[in-house]
């Protein structure tokens, strides 16, 4: 994906970027030290296998953020239930601490917000002038 501008694909031409926060089960602050080191390394590796452009990274004791880019073909729900998902199994193995302090790792709730290049007032503008042009 490029950095600048917008992403192509086979049929698209796209700008998609979200803004994604999740946090342990019960809010607890497990996500320090060796654990925050490797959840890190884990969600770029699965960004990586999503190929998803992961622009912004920041793992809090108690939460994570994301900025991401993703395809079209990648829902936002999808997005979350891929770094939730595959950060949880390996963690939960590789930290046996986390399996005894919390029936899973993550909260089931996250948010995802979209982060765009233009605002919702320039997108009306936009499209109400269309009419005038055909």
């Amino acid at each position: 994906m490029e950095q600048h501008g917008y992403a192509r694909n086979a049929g698209a031409v796209f700008s998609l970027q979200y803004h994604l926060v999740f946090c342990p089960k019960y809010r607890k602050a497990v996500l320090q030290g060796p654990v925050a080191e490797r959840l890190k390394a884990l969600l770029a590796l699965k960004a990586d296998e999503l190929h998803v452009t992961l622009h912004t990274l920041e793992v809090m004791p108690d939460h994570v953020h994301l900025f991401v880019e993703s395809d079209p073909g990648m829902a936002p729900t999808k997005l979350a239930a891929q770094f939730k998902g595959y950060t949880s199994r390996v963690l939960r193995q590789e930290f046996r601490h986390l399996r005894s302090q919390l029936p899973s790792l993550w909260s089931r709730s996250y948010y995802i917000g979209s982060v765009g290049h233009v605002s919702e007032a320039t997108v009306r503008r936009y499209i109400e002038h269309q009419k005038g042009r055909s």
